[in-house]
Formats: structure tokens, sequence, C-alpha cells
């Protein structure tokens, strides 16, 4: 069965560990892709997402993203949008639900997002 908006990237997060959670059905099939080309990479960010997903020292494979992406809406809550690079052109992007303890992921693909080229 293929994963799609609302569902869970992995199994329920143990205690102190946070959800990771597709926000659509494309970020889904990009998550696919992405674990395709990169599973290792893939993995390491999942992990990040669940035990450290807005760390206090960002680093250019992991940050905060700028501008007009900084944040993002799901379920009528603003939240802070994160990427992480998971190879060279490959990204996740997700927002950071600190209420549920939940990263939405609203972008997962193997090639660079076109709503970064122009910020």
């Amino acid at each position: 069965m293929t994963a799609g908006r609302g569902d869970r990237a992995a199994p329920p997060a143990p205690e102190g560990q946070w959800e990771v959670r597709f926000a659509d059905a494309a970020s889904a099939k990009g998550w696919e892709c992405l674990t395709q080309q990169a599973r290792e990479n893939t993995y390491r960010a999942w992990l990040t997402m669940r035990t450290d997903p807005r760390p206090v020292t960002e680093t250019p494979r992991h940050h905060r993203l700028k501008g007009t992406l900084a944040h993002g809406v799901h379920r009528g809550q603003t939240c802070a949008q994160w990427q992480i690079e998971v190879t060279g052109a490959g990204r996740i992007w997700y927002l950071v639900d600190a209420a549920r303890e939940t990263c939405w992921i609203t972008f997962a693909g193997t090639g660079h997002p076109r709503a970064t080229d122009n910020k």
C-alpha cells in the first residue's frame, strides 16, 4: 500500500521522539523516489527529524528555510519550515508542529525544489 497524506513516514515514535508524517500525497511519492535514490541518506534524515528536527546549530545541509518559505500552514497552524539536503539536489522540506511534536513533510524529492530558485 502506498503512503499518502497524513500517513506516518515510519513506525510510531517512541517516547521523546517526534512523529514524521506526510503533509500530502505528493510528498509521500517524492519520499519513495528519494529512498530509491539515496536510501541511507534518507534514513539519516528521517532519524534527524525524529530526534532533532530544529537543531540549535544549523548547517548548510540542515537549516530553516528563509523568506516566504520560512513558514507553512498545516491544519490551520503556522509552523516553521526546515530543509534537509539529502543529496546534492535531493531535499526534504518539513514543518515543525511543536504542539503535536510532529514533522509534516511538505516536499521530498530527488531534484532541487524550484520554489527556492527565486529566493
